[in-house]
């Protein structure tokens, strides 16, 4: 199955964030973000460039409609002809396998609006 064809599931404090094999494995699913670590925290971000602002907050609104589906929410930040999407989990304090299958999902939404 492909990642983004995958669901969230329900996470918890005891939950893993992800390991190191893990980690690569689904790393070269998502290869165009970058892992950048912010107040201490890992998180997955990429920033995907549009013509104008209309495209950037389309987009936008696309990937805060599936992550609302998915009970997992990134931080946008929406700017005329760029949209910056970070992916983390607050509870994990990092990486859980959600927010790659968010990135592939959001991937799959940019293919989409061409």
């Amino acid at each position: 199955m492909a990642l983004a064809d995958e669901h969230c599931v329900p996470v918890t404090r005891r939950s893993a964030a992800v390991g190191a094999a893990e980690r690569a494995a689904l790393t070269a699913e998502i290869h165009d973000w970058r892992s950048i670590t912010r107040d201490g925290v890992e998180r997955l971000e990429r920033v995907f460039k549009f013509t104008d602002f209309a495209h950037a907050l389309a987009f936008t609104n696309r990937v805060g409609a599936q992550a609302d589906a998915e009970d997992h929410h990134p931080a946008l930040l929406t700017e005329w002809g760029k949209v910056t999407v970070t992916w983390w989990t607050h509870v994990v304090d990092g990486l859980h396998r959600n927010d790659f299958v968010m990135a592939a999902r959001t991937e799959r939404i940019f293919a989409e609006l061409g």
